[in-house]
């Protein structure tokens, strides 16, 4: 089993910044891919970045040059700098593993709110 742990979310205004952690633990593949999520209210969850074991990386296009994912594969954790944010970006943000395979498989986090207001 895996678990997904994640941190540092909170309210900040418009134009800050915020960084949020991702610790995952339990059996962890070298493989396995991470990323982030969010679901705004009344809005279904949506792709925000995801990055490779290898370290490649993609992005939403509405954070592109604002929001950066990095990973530490030594301490299974993912980060998600975000900066620059905007009313927008309000959302919870989900903490994603994904087990590649035949059948891929997929690992969630509780979330963690971002709430971006003045």
């Amino acid at each position: 089993q895996v678990q997904l742990v994640e941190s540092g979310g909170g309210l900040v205004q418009p134009g800050g910044s915020l960084r949020l952690s991702c610790a995952a633990s339990g059996k962890i593949f070298s493989t396995d891919g991470m990323g982030w999520y969010r679901q705004a209210p009344g809005k279904q969850r949506e792709l925000v970045a995801i990055i490779t074991s290898g370290g490649s990386t993609n992005y939403a296009d509405s954070v592109k040059g604002r929001f950066t994912i990095s990973r530490d594969n030594a301490k299974n954790t993912v980060y998600l700098q975000m900066n620059d944010l905007k009313p927008g970006d309000t959302a919870v943000y989900c903490c994603n593993l994904r087990r590649g395979g035949l059948i891929p498989f997929d690992y969630w986090g509780q979330g963690t709110q971002v709430t971006v207001s003045s």
